[in-house]
């Protein structure tokens, strides 16, 4: 890593977007005032349900879409003002497939590698085809590859260049499971070398796992962007499911304090506030109660949870 590095690889200052009025349609506002910082070496989550603006922001970013207002800079270039350098600073998986069927993946990344200038001798075509599970069809026509591998040929193209920002727009959509293990796998690999790495994804779970850091976009405004585990903790709840050793058919007077409820004679469900309420506290209730407790299982909050509560949709979660 250089020691002139910037501190954040992605800035946006003030960021707005508005689509003009067509045939009819009112102009739209897609990104309000959007002003984010992703640190330098950051995995990074950005979240938001259906036409939130994640897409308008990464097409910024990447310089298929003009901005309106506002400032925005790739490690350190202004996305106008130094378009080359910060062109060259970014590579990204779109969610579309944009890929020629009459290209194999060797040529498609050795021409990809050679539009950024990469020299012949520095190009890691078979490194890249090798981390996305290509290499068996590395001279293979991409029409004649099934739809997984060519999105696994768009995340290779991405890579092609070397850049210090990877922008995964919906990666694993579509793909199948081990596909995804070998894709994390390689994406942790070059955040751990320093590359940072900015994802779109919709599954929640998968941005929990990985991301350190999230932002959550709502209708073109930022409405969150902290580390994910302080994130987590803004719900403050957790559940605990209690299976007794004996039949009970009505609470106890000492669980009254506690928001339970008595799923059926042998199960007890408790929701409680951590900050407020000790696990601990539960489990002497009960044997005051003269319970016994043969089994027990916690459920902590988890970003869904958090996501669904920010953006007030409670039908769809990321997209």
């Amino acid at each position: 890593m250089s020691e002139n590095a910037p501190e954040n690889a992605v800035e946006t200052v003030g960021l707005c977007k508005t689509y003009a009025a067509v045939a009819g349609n009112e102009a739209r506002e897609a990104l309000k005032k959007v002003s984010l910082a992703i640190p330098r070496g950051a995995f990074f989550g950005l979240l938001g349900p259906n036409g939130a603006g994640k897409s308008t922001l990464i097409n910024i970013l990447a310089g298929l879409v003009i901005k309106t207002s506002g400032e925005a800079r790739v490690w350190g270039y202004d996305i106008e003002r130094d378009m080359r350098q910060a062109r060259r600073a970014i590579g990204v998986v779109p969610q579309e497939l944009n890929i020629d069927p009459f290209f194999s993946p060797r040529e498609a990344l050795d021409l990809q590698a050679g539009l950024y200038g990469v020299p012949r001798r520095d190009r890691r075509t078979d490194e890249v085809l090798a981390a996305v599970g290509l290499t068996e069809q590395a001279d293979v026509y991409a029409r004649r590859m099934s739809g997984g591998m060519r999105r696994r040929l768009l995340v290779a193209k991405a890579m092609a260049h070397s850049p210090q920002v990877l922008v995964l727009d919906e990666p694993t959509a579509g793909v199948d499971v081990e596909l995804r293990k070998q894709l994390w796998e390689h994406v942790c690999e070059m955040n751990a070398k320093g590359v940072t790495i900015l994802l779109t994804t919709h599954y929640l779970q998968e941005a929990e796992e990985l991301c350190d850091r999230i932002a959550i976009i709502n209708h073109g405004q930022l409405i969150a962007c902290e580390p994910t585990v302080s994130l987590l903790k803004r719900l403050d709840a957790k559940q605990m499911t209690v299976t007794l050793g004996e039949d009970i058919y009505a609470l106890p007077g000492v669980l009254n304090k506690f928001n339970v409820e008595l799923r059926d004679e042998r199960r007890l469900v408790f929701r409680y506030p951590p900050s407020k309420t000790h696990s601990g506290e539960i489990l002497s209730a009960l044997q005051d109660a003269g319970l016994t407790v043969v089994d027990l299982v916690t459920k902590e909050a988890e970003l869904e949870d958090i996501f669904l509560r920010l953006t007030g949709n409670e039908e769809e979660t990321e997209q």
